[in-house]
């Protein structure tokens, strides 16, 4: 797959190959490098850092983007990540792009979005990486600044080397151009589901649960992705993967040394 020295660049989403915004992310940065994307053939929305076993996986290349190739998996978005290093590149991208998702991954959404997770695949494989995430659900969504924010940082990470674990969280307003303020670094805010089950009867007389509820804001801080995307910027958060609480473990190393079983 590898024809010429230009950047090898991997697109992936959770929206599924035909959604609008990755079709926006292939249009925003075609022309930085040799563009290949790998996406699931249908919704994967909430699946988080799934992983299909027990079943097989079907690749199939398509022809939805004019000029570029393309593949759609039957898949997790974490899936297409895997296969397309192992059988369509056989090595590693230069950089991983996940999106434009349809709908907020900032905060606490970062560990439910398939979106995110795709991105952070590829980071734990030694592959610079970015999740894009438009605060707009509707399908019929704007994505032209979240394609211009895009494309400003892929440019960058391009010219810039970054190291190799490099993983950003973005997430654009649902804002149009003359109202957008540009980038702002920030930390991921305390924020959370409040979730509420709908107790509902089907039609066959049986019960069923539908998840609802509000998303609540817990932080108060001015350095957060929520308050920067309520303020009018694209937030950009650095995430790890390693999930170790370091101040928790020099205070259990300390409280817990006489700890004896």
């Amino acid at each position: 797959m590898i024809h010429d020295e230009r950047p090898v660049i991997l697109i992936t989403n959770d929206d599924g190959i035909t959604a609008p915004g990755i079709r926006a992310l292939v249009n925003a940065v075609k022309d930085l490098g040799q563009v290949i994307v790998v996406a699931p053939d249908s919704p994967q929305s909430g699946m988080g850092h799934a992983i299909t076993i027990g079943e097989p996986l079907r690749l199939h290349k398509t022809e939805i983007f004019e000029g570029i190739a393309s593949w759609e998996c039957s898949g997790t978005p974490v899936d297409c990540v895997k296969l397309a290093r192992d059988k369509i590149l056989h090595r590693k991208p230069d950089i991983c792009l996940s999106g434009i998702n349809h709908g907020a991954n900032y905060s606490i959404n970062i560990i439910y979005s398939g979106t995110m997770s795709a991105a952070m695949e590829a980071a734990i494989e030694g592959i610079p990486s970015v999740g894009f995430s438009l605060l707009d659900f509707g399908y019929d969504a704007d994505f032209s600044v979240a394609g211009e924010v895009a494309r400003a940082i892929t440019k960058r990470m391009l010219q810039q080397a970054m190291p190799k674990h490099t993983l950003l969280n973005v997430n654009i307003p649902k804002l149009p151009k003359a109202e957008f303020k540009g980038l702002k670094m920030c930390r991921q805010a305390y924020a959370k589901w409040q979730e509420e089950f709908d107790h509902r009867i089907d039609p066959r007389g049986k019960d069923y649960y539908w998840m609802t509820g509000k998303f609540m804001n817990l932080d108060k801080g001015d350095d957060t992705d929520a308050q920067a995307l309520a303020d009018g910027y694209a937030s950009v958060v650095p995430v790890k993967f390693d999930f170790t609480d370091m101040d928790m473990k020099q205070k259990l190393e300390a409280d817990w040394k006489d700890l004896e079983v």
